[in-house]
């Protein structure tokens, strides 16, 4: 474990490429459905940091950091304004219409803090709901997954609504938690393939997890970390840059090659969907409702 040196200042950058993962074998798969075969993917980004170190890997996509933090916000206003155009348009052509009447055009439209909408492409942040095409898949049956990345390496993800059953104690897993700072949290299952992950949304102010460049930005307020960047983590907690309760672990990851989720997408196994950040914070990581939760924001379209 590399040393994590801390002050008050923002940390600078790390991250040295190294992959290292073995794939589990699925043994259930939708039967006379060739195209779906799911994460063949054998190899994850596994990033060393060094948190005195300066250079950054140019394998990875997420790199740059976001500088319009509210550009989802923005599309969502977006979707929803042509939403009530076309319905705005709609009423206005049905025969029972006074076409003498003039139609009031819809003002700014407004959105709640948790809103979810789909979206065409795979891009960072976004999620991936199964469809009842997964039904009977017992690791993918109606999971909410959390693309981290979708860079040359292949997109990769971690599943956001299977229940925790133990800690990380319980599960003895001294690659999430070599030092022990974290060994009484819940550890959620995040996947088939092997690796240990963490999320961690630091509260509002001055975000130095942002700073440190230690985590990588999935969207506004929300960042993962692989084991090799949990020593960092527990010496953050140990100085009191973020709480405990600001961190969610996972066991496993989901992963792709790069043109194989697209595949999958056409084929119909998986809706793309954009969400606010609020949809999926950390109080929400492990609730087995999150599926029908985000169906119901976006509305009584099915997802297949």
């Amino acid at each position: 474990m590399e040393a994590c040196f801390l002050s008050s200042n923002s940390f600078p950058k790390s991250i040295e490429l190294a992959p290292s993962i073995k794939a589990r074998y699925l043994s259930s798969f939708p039967k006379g459905n060739p195209n779906f075969s799911p994460l063949r993917r054998a190899s994850f980004p596994s990033y060393i940091t060094r948190c005195q170190s300066h250079s950054s890997s140019p394998l990875d996509d997420e790199n740059k950091p976001i500088t319009d933090t509210d550009w989802r916000s923005f599309r969502a206003r977006l979707v929803a304004g042509e939403k009530v155009s076309k319905a705005t348009e709609k009423t206005s052509s049905s025969p029972s219409g006074d076409p003498d009447t003039a139609i009031d055009q819809p003002g700014p439209v407004k959105i709640g803090e948790d809103w979810a909408h789909t979206i065409h492409e795979p891009e960072k942040g976004c999620l991936l709901i199964a469809t009842e095409k997964l039904d009977g898949v017992h690791i993918f049956e109606r999971t909410v997954i959390l693309l981290l990345s979708t860079g040359p390496m292949g997109p990769f993800g971690i599943i956001l609504n299977r229940p925790s059953l133990m800690s990380i104690k319980e599960m003895k897993s001294t690659a999430l938690d070599d030092a022990g700072a974290f060994s009484d949290g819940p550890l959620f299952f995040g996947g088939p393939l092997e690796a240990g992950l963490f999320l961690v949304s630091p509260k509002e102010g001055d975000n130095l997890v942002g700073k440190s460049g230690v985590f990588k930005e999935v969207m506004k307020g929300l960042y993962y970390g692989t084991k090799e960047s949990v020593g960092c983590a527990a010496e953050m907690v140990k100085r009191n840059v973020i709480g405990l309760e600001d961190f969610r672990f996972f066991d496993g990851y989901c992963g792709w090659e790069k043109e194989q989720l697209n595949e999958e997408i056409r084929a119909g196994y998986w809706t793309v969907a954009a969400c606010s950040p609020s949809v999926i914070g950390l109080g929400r990581i492990g609730n087995v409702g999150l599926w029908e939760e985000i169906l119901g924001l976006m509305g009584p379209k099915k997802v297949w």
